[in-house]
Parts: structure tokens; sequence; C-alpha cells
């Protein structure tokens, strides 16, 4: 007479978050007090819901690894979990708002480390455009700089610090796209007034940010008969981000097919370098 085993009606326990292992470590990975910053962020509001199976550091890693390292998603080592764990949770945290918010919050505390106000009354606006691989998504053509891909309009503080991110097809021109990022800047950061741009953002975009949002759209323009490179006021700082986000090589081209992920790569590597410059300044103060 067959007899079930007991094991099968025992309810099984909750399956504690995987950590990763001290073996299965890449130069991508966050350290101690880095996460220390970003955890805070990322962590869930309630309990509710199914207990995870892998760590939230074990995720984010992952999707650092993806960004920096330029691979697709499916190609993760299998020290990770899932790649479908890594970007569920990557668009879930994309969806709710969790990546602009962990921009805005080491903005902040990156900037008082500098000894500055956490919120900034000044910025600089550009846009880069950039080409994009098969199946790009919503695409177009940028004819001055030769490019078929998308635009990515950024506006930074006076620091470098990313405040906004909106990713257009190339084809849109940089004052059409500019009344949605100043707008959002200003909704983010109230106390901004000013903001340097370059000559293609004259005309009517400067007169409805003044009257709009209270907001002087100052233009940098070359010195008159210059010719060459020059550099010119204010504007080399956004320059300087643009080469800082090409650091991560996934963002080098635009391989993606929605523009809500390339707003959230940037967004993470962004964060991903004022949390690491955070966490090296407290380092510092604590040896001194």
């Amino acid at each position: 007479m067959f007899v079930p085993s007991l094991r099968a009606y025992t309810t099984p326990k909750p399956m504690a978050p995987r950590a990763a292992s001290a073996s299965e470590t890449y130069p991508t990975d966050v350290d101690d007090t880095t996460w220390g910053l970003i955890t805070p962020i990322l962590a869930r509001p309630s309990n509710q819901g199914r207990p995870r199976v892998h760590a939230d550091r074990l995720v984010y890693n992952a999707i650092v690894y993806v960004l920096r390292g330029g691979i697709p998603w499916r190609m993760l080592p299998k020290s990770f979990p899932p790649w479908q764990t890594v970007y569920g949770r990557f668009r879930t945290w994309a969806d709710n708002g969790t990546w602009q918010k962990l921009v805005d919050t080491l903005r902040q505390a990156l900037r008082v480390e500098l000894g500055r106000d956490p919120n900034p009354s000044a910025g600089v606006i550009d846009s880069q455009s950039v080409a994009t691989g098969p199946g790009g998504g919503a695409v177009g053509n940028d004819p001055a700089k030769k490019v078929r891909g998308r635009k990515r309009h950024l506006l930074v503080d006076t620091e470098g610090l990313l405040v906004t991110v909106v990713v257009t097809p190339a084809n849109v021109q940089d004052p059409t796209a500019g009344y949605e990022v100043l707008e959002d800047a200003k909704g983010r950061t109230p106390r901004l007034s000013h903001v340097w741009a370059d000559a293609r953002y004259q005309g009517k975009l400067v007169d409805w940010a003044k009257e709009r949002l209270g907001v002087t759209l100052e233009i940098v323009t070359r010195p008159p008969g210059q010719k060459g490179f020059v550099v010119q006021a204010r504007r080399w700082v956004i320059e300087r981000s643009f080469a800082w986000l090409d650091r991560y090589r996934r963002l080098a081209r635009d391989w993606e097919a929605a523009s809500w992920s390339v707003c959230a790569l940037i967004q993470i590597a962004a964060a991903n370098l004022m949390a690491r410059r955070v966490a090296r300044y407290r380092a510092l103060y604590r040896v001194a």
C-alpha cells in the first residue's frame, strides 16, 4: 500500500533573498558605502506581495553590468539572477519613477558634499544625437549631425549633474523639446532661474521660459570672427556630462526599442556616478 510522504503536505518555507557570493564579484559591482546610498530608494514601500528571491543589490549590480558592458539582457552571466527577473525589476523601477527619484536624491546629496545648495539655481541645456541599432523604434534624421536615430535632451546643473532627460527622434528640433525639458526641470528644482544654452535655443522659447517659468535662458554664442574650436562659457559643463555618460557602453549607441528605456539607462548611469562620488567623499572624511 502506497503511503504519501508528509513532506508533500507541509507548507514550504519562504525563500530568503539570494545575496551575491564573495567569489561572484565584478568591477561594476557597487561597494557597501555606495549601496548604502542607493538601497533606501530601491527598497519596497511595504512588505506586501511575494517575498523576493533575489536581493535588490544583486539585481542592481546586474543592471549596471549590462549598462557598463553594453551587452544584451539575455547575455547576463549565470552568477546573476535570470535576465527576465533583472529586466522586469528594471522596468518596474522605471515605471514607478524610482530611477528619477534616485537621481534627484543623489544629486542633492552630492551637492551638499560639494558645499552647494541641494537644489540648483542655474543649469545648462543641450542635446546629443545618437545613432540607433536595428529595431530602434521611433527614430528620425538629424541633418545637422548626419545621424539617424534619437536625440537625448539633457539639463544639468553647473556641476554637470543630471536634472532631467527627454528622449525624442533625432529630427525633433532642440527648441521644440526645450519646452518639456525646462518645464520638467523647473518642477524638480523650483530654485532654477538661469539656464545657459547654445544658439539653437533662441527664439520663442526664450520668452516662454521667462514668462511661464521665470527662467532666464541665456544664449551662449561664439565670439564674432572666431574660427575653429573654442571652449564656450558654461556650455563645456554639459559636454563633460555627455562624456561621463559615454563611459557606459550601452549608451554609446542607442540599442533600445523604446525611448523610456533610454531615459532610464541614462538616469541609472548618472545616479551610479553620483553615488560613487558621494561614497568616495565620505570615505575621505572618515580617514581625515
